[in-house]
């Protein structure tokens, strides 16, 4: 079957015939090809003819479907970024509550959260490779990491808030600065992924990483909320 004078994908059926591959599907297909591209070479190198290739279909059906690369590669930044957030998401989801009775609910869904994230970034390297790219390619592409960020920040700022007053800090401390720690713990938390994935040997599990990062950032966050602070002039 053809489209505008494009061949549409098919595939063989039991009896012989052929049938066309669902949209959604091959859809699919081109995108997988097309993170694995994009992260192995860069969005400027990544070859379009190799993504077709790979996707096991014609470049005219690549650029029928998605338009042309720049739209491809937004495509994938926002399939990657939602995947993303809603793995985040669904890591400080309430469950096992009386498995960690010493920790607050803020901490706990704080500690699911960053696991999740790393969890993800591990399983999906070229996906966390694609994000992690392509804030440097200028707009639209900066743009969408800078919302995907920007969904992040929102709830580490929430939930270390929240961690704050459970730990008996007043909300003055909370408001002045939460924000600001948010900011740095989600930066860190980039940069950590990225360690952890380009790791050849002893890589670490998601859980190590993201107590590294909990190490790092909770314990100085307690010292804080004790009234603990660094100063130049000590």
């Amino acid at each position: 079957m053809t489209r505008r004078g494009v061949q549409v994908g098919t595939k063989s059926t039991s009896s012989g015939g052929r049938r066309r591959m669902p949209r959604e599907v091959r859809e699919r297909q081109m995108l997988d090809a097309a993170v694995a591209g994009f992260a192995r070479h860069g969005y400027q190198a990544a070859s379009m003819d190799d993504i077709a290739e790979e996707a096991g279909v014609s470049k005219p059906l690549v650029y029928l479907y998605l338009k042309s690369k720049e739209d491809l590669f937004t495509a994938c930044i926002r399939r990657e970024r939602a995947a993303l957030v809603a793995a985040v998401r669904g890591g400080t989801g309430d469950g096992e509550r009386a498995a960690e009775p010493r920790h607050s609910d803020a901490e706990r869904q704080l500690w699911r959260g960053l696991c999740a994230f790393f969890a993800h970034t591990a399983a999906r390297p070229d996906g966390w490779s694609v994000l992690h790219r392509a804030a440097t390619q200028g707009e639209p592409f900066a743009r969408e990491i800078a919302g995907m960020r920007a969904e992040i920040t929102e709830l580490v700022t929430l939930l270390l808030g929240r961690a704050a007053v459970d730990a008996g800090c007043d909300e003055e401390f909370a408001e002045r600065e939460v924000s600001g720690l948010a900011h740095a713990m989600v930066g860190a938390a980039e940069s950590l992924a990225v360690w952890a994935n380009s790791r050849t040997d002893a890589a670490p599990s998601p859980k190590e990483t993201a107590a590294t990062l909990m190490n790092f950032c909770w314990t100085g966050m307690g010292q804080m909320i004790k009234g603990a602070r660094w100063s130049p002039h000590r």
